[in-house]
């Protein structure tokens, strides 16, 4: 199985995945206004349409790939998809505020289920062939921004000229033609010998999605409620008892000596950066076109475009080719300083400026630096951990990304609100927020960029070893 060609077919929708996870965290915002006026949401409540999902994927990513290595990544994967495809019936025939909810915190279950395991997948079908790993990888991180642009675009096109359901519909199929395609695809993996860590999975999940939930929270509730901190003080209490669970067990969830590994902690620290630095950029940057150049919001899609092409041609192209000729910490490093860079370029944005001169050139310096840190960081966080534990290190990757971001956006949607950014109509006022929160991640890439290069071991070439990836079966 790993050496035949069917194995790209695989790539295929394991990347597929990737996209639909993605896409689902981008597709409702054009189609917001609409479900407000047809489920009654208040102005307050509508962001949960976002942040339920977000809770629940990243509250639930350990759990999927614990279970993963338990019960099969293939199993695990036709779960999540049939979740999903389930989670987005119910949310297109959501008829108020709660069911809608519960139904978004339903499709996060469904993504936090296939992203660990498609991971999973991948490894097991290319882990052995180092050079090929890096090609995989690749095209599984070029899949991302593509699905983010894409969301955007068809979430216009759909509430525009279909109806708002339709953005939650447009699973089904997919999901469906997952679910015929797995069995054929995907390597089987039987089951693994160990028992699932209920204690465990309960208070890292309760813990996760509480602090996750807090932090989307913070700036609506501010940082200094009493609401805010009781959460994270419950949130803290859950993952401590989780760590001591964890320390007691004979099979835990997470086996804490996973960590010790120096570079896949390294790699994890450098994924929740990338994440803190990367999402609250494309936030605020479309906040600037909208909000200050007067964008609509397909146009502001639009103008996102060239720098996803270039993201999906650096991940595809230049990263494989920079990895294999100077390896993983070099091109990581590397990217990550490009990234600040860019960031740093973006940051100058002003009152009266330019798409042309204000946001391309320098959003395309982003680009490349997110494409040459993306992959590396990944795959070096992959390729450490034991054979066995290839979907609890997927788990540990995708919640060090999901948790970054939901700290950095967090953090500097504060900073942007102390700088002015909550002055509606204020041009000048919201330019100088915006510009504040793109210098902070800025900051966040380039102390990502320091820390990697003190932490990461160079191994001097691509970011896998064979035998740290599961076998095929």
């Amino acid at each position: 199985m790993s050496r035949s060609p069917q194995r790209w077919w695989a790539l295929a929708l394991i990347a597929l995945a990737q996209f639909i996870v993605i896409m689902d965290t981008s597709i409702i915002g054009v189609a917001l206004p609409r479900m407000r006026d047809d489920l009654g949401f208040t102005p307050s409540d509508l962001s949960w349409v976002f942040n339920a999902y977000v809770v629940a994927f990243g509250g639930l990513l350990l759990l999927g790939g614990r279970l993963s290595d338990l019960y099969g990544a293939r199993r695990i994967f036709a779960t999540g998809w049939a979740v999903l495809l389930a989670g987005s019936a119910l949310a297109g025939l959501a008829g108020g505020v709660e069911v809608e909810l519960a139904a978004r915190a339903v499709q996060g279950a469904g993504a936090a289920l296939i992203a660990p395991s498609a991971l999973t997948l991948l490894m097991m079908l290319f882990g052995s062939q180092p050079a090929e790993l890096t090609k995989a990888l690749a095209l599984y991180g070029a899949a991302a921004p593509a699905g983010g642009t894409a969301g955007v675009f068809l979430g216009g096109v759909i509430t525009e000229y279909v109806s708002w359901p339709w953005v939650f519909y447009l699973n089904i199929p997919v999901a469906a033609l997952a679910l015929v395609a797995t069995p054929a695809l995907m390597p089987a993996g039987g089951n693994r010998p160990g028992r699932l860590d209920v204690a465990g999975a309960l208070t890292v999940t309760g813990g996760l999605a509480a602090a996750v939930y807090a932090i989307v929270r913070a700036p609506e509730a501010g940082w200094t409620a009493a609401s805010t901190w009781l959460t994270l003080g419950g949130a803290a209490i859950l993952l401590a008892g989780f760590l001591v669970i964890q320390a007691r067990r004979r099979e835990p969830l997470v086996r804490l000596s996973i960590f010790a590994n120096r570079n896949l902690s390294a790699a994890n620290l450098a994924q929740l950066l990338l994440g803190a630095a990367w999402i609250p950029m494309w936030f605020f940057l479309n906040l600037y076109l909208q909000q200050v150049l007067g964008f609509r919001a397909f146009p502001s899609g639009a103008a996102l475009l060239p720098m996803t092409v270039l993201i999906m041609l650096g991940m595809i192209v230049v990263a494989p080719r920079v990895i294999g000729r100077f390896g993983a910490k070099a091109t990581l490093v590397t990217g990550l300083a490009v990234l600040a860079a860019g960031l740093g370029w973006l940051a100058l944005i002003r009152p009266t400026g330019s798409y042309l001169v204000d946001v391309l050139p320098a959003s395309l310096v982003t680009a490349l630096g997110m494409a040459l840190a993306f992959i590396p960081s990944l795959g070096t966080a992959l390729s450490s951990a034991r054979p066995g534990e290839g979907g609890l290190a997927s788990g540990i990757v995708n919640t060090s990304y999901q948790v970054g971001s939901a700290l950095g956006l967090a953090a500097m949607t504060a900073l942007a609100s102390a700088r002015g950014a909550d002055r509606l109509g204020d041009l000048p006022a919201l330019t100088s927020g915006y510009s504040a929160a793109l210098l902070g991640a800025a900051g966040i890439a380039a102390a990502a960029a320091v820390l990697a290069g003190i932490t990461l071991i160079s191994r001097g070439d691509v970011p896998a070893a064979p035998e740290t990836a599961p076998a095929p079966r």
